[in-house]
This record gives C-alpha cells, structure tokens and sequence, in this order.
C-alpha cells in the first residue's frame, strides 16, 4: 500500500490539495538547442559582476567573438583584464608592470563555449543537464584535462539566453559570473590581440 493510500478522509483530501499546488519541475532546455544557442553567438559584449572565491566582487564589458576570442574589461577601481585570443588567455593585472600572465585556452574551461562548433549532445566534455531555480544548467569538463575545473553555466528558458555561470578550479574554489543582457557589437581586431594589448599598457 503507497502512502498515499494509507491516508483517509481530511488526511486524504490535504495530501490531495497539497500536491496539486506542488509547481511541477521544469524539464531542463534540450542539449541540441542550448548548443544552438551557442553556435548562433558571434559578435556581442554586455556588462557582468564577478563574485570571487575570496568574497570580493567586481564588475566590468564582456566582449565575445566566437570562435576563439573573448575579452572581459574590469572597471575602476580594478582595471585589470582577462583576454582570450589566437589560442591563448592572458591576464593583465592593473596593479602589477610586468608582463602578462598567459595560459593556452585549450587548458581553460572558456574553451569549452569558444571552440568553433558546440555540440554538447555528443560532447564528452558534458558531465551534468538539469534544471536549478527554473534556469537550465550545463556542467562541462574537459574529458582530457579534469584538472583544470568545471563550468557550469545557467540558462535562462525564455527567452533563451545564458545568464550566468560558476567555474570551479582544481583547488575547489567558485568564481561566479552574472551577465546582463547580450547585444550585437564589431570589434576591431586589436580588441582581442594580446600583443597589442601588451603594447598599449
């Protein structure tokens, strides 16, 4: 006998109303059409807040030109910059004269959403699609190279978009990265090269 079952009379017609009210799940945004979503992003940028695994936060201009390039410009009082281009990521600390910190993005998660074609339906790199507070969520890790953290990004149904998403590091530690709305923008071609970057600081 189920639970349900066992009960009777206003026991029974409580149990009744409460799982009606119950909001049913939302099924999470297919695979194939979150990784159309993301083959169908070209040229945009927007604004984002950052909150770090230290507590602090910030905020800044995301510019993205798939494939491959992506450049998040931090305001004052940070003025630092993280940018992905020509297969690399470099990131240029406004407090310090040196010369940049640079990593191959293929040993980046960003390289997981800026390779040229996206299709997490096959994709060995997707490791968890659910729903979490009514948004979609995708967890990508590169199969080859575990170490280097997941990213788990967060969709929201409709309209369909990418609002935020969490990268974890080999350490455990969280950056979350909130986006506003994405908007059609070009870029000159300085705009994601590292060198010239370097050049003009």
């Amino acid at each position: 006998m189920t639970p349900l079952r066992a009960l009777r009379g206003p026991a029974l017609a409580l149990a009744t109303l409460l799982a009606a009210a119950l909001p049913a799940l939302a099924a999470p945004v297919p695979l194939a059409t979150l990784s159309n979503y993301i083959n169908r992003i070209d040229s945009v940028q927007g604004s984002f807040s950052q909150l770090n695994p230290d507590g602090t936060r910030s905020e800044g201009i995301i510019k993205i030109k798939r494939p491959g390039r992506m450049r998040f410009e931090y305001t004052k009082p940070d003025n630092s910059l993280v940018l992905a281009g020509a297969g690399q990521v470099a990131i240029f600390d406004a407090k310090s004269n040196q010369p940049p910190e640079q990593y191959p993005l293929s040993q980046t998660p960003l390289n997981l959403i800026l390779r040229s074609t996206v299709d997490w339906r096959v994709s060995r790199s997707v490791v968890g699609h659910g729903e979490e507070n009514g948004m979609t969520t995708v967890t990508v890790q590169d199969p080859n190279r575990p170490e280097i953290g997941t990213m788990t990004m967060y969709f929201e149904p409709s309209p369909l978009r990418l609002a935020q998403w969490i990268v974890t590091d080999e350490a455990g530690g969280r950056t979350l990265v909130k986006l506003g709305p994405l908007t059609e923008a070009d870029f000159p071609p300085s705009t994601f090269s590292i060198s010239d970057e370097a050049a003009r600081r």
